[in-house]
């Protein structure tokens, strides 16, 4: 059986990460709980690296509600304290409290915007942008698109939001097809 051809930054050695790649990276994201999700993660990889944070997904699903914004910014000083003594999570206390921030600005945005999704899709003109990736030197941190969602969301009060997190988010959930040209799923994504 032939091997399929995959971007050069998954460790095929980890079936959890072939399938979060060969399933969930680049595929375009609306539903609005998945993408506070994404955004909660990401921000929790900052100086980490992405395997470290969906080995401890599930834990983070659990203590954070299921991503359900309403009840994560809800959440009190007390429910922090405990979070901060869960050995599946990231036990970072400014992470733990950009989350519970974030979800109370994610709300607000819905608020504005009718969705999360709404609002985030707005920074690439509502379609998923289509990189050309030939070769690890191909990709990147950053893109004037993150540059300006990054910056739109600190305005508005979101925490561990810098261009290279929200390049990340957008790569995660589709905003950009970041697949390398020769992995499998580069034109399987680029027909959704």
């Amino acid at each position: 059986m032939t091997e399929l051809c995959r971007c050069h930054w998954v460790d095929v050695t980890k079936p959890d990460y072939v399938t979060y790649h060969d399933t969930e990276w680049g595929v375009p994201v609306y539903d609005d709980n998945k993408l506070f999700e994404f955004l909660t993660l990401e921000a929790a990889q900052a100086g980490l690296s992405w395997y470290t944070v969906l080995k401890k997904r599930d834990n983070y699903r659990a203590a954070f509600a299921n991503f359900d914004p309403v009840k994560v910014a809800a959440f009190d000083e007390a429910k922090a304290a405990e979070m901060l003594q869960n050995p599946g999570i990231i036990r970072n206390r400014l992470k733990v409290a950009a989350a519970i921030n974030n979800a109370a600005r994610f709300l607000e945005v819905q608020t504005e915007f009718g969705s999360f999704s709404a609002y985030q899709w707005q920074f690439v003109g509502g379609t998923p942008q289509q990189n050309s990736i030939a070769g690890p030197e191909d990709y990147r941190a950053t893109s004037p698109e993150s540059d300006a969602f990054s910056k739109d969301l600190k305005k508005r009060g979101f925490k561990f939001v810098g261009s290279t997190i929200i390049y990340a988010h957008m790569q995660a959930c589709g905003m950009v097809n970041d697949h390398h040209n020769n992995c499998f799923r580069h034109q399987a994504v680029a027909a959704l």
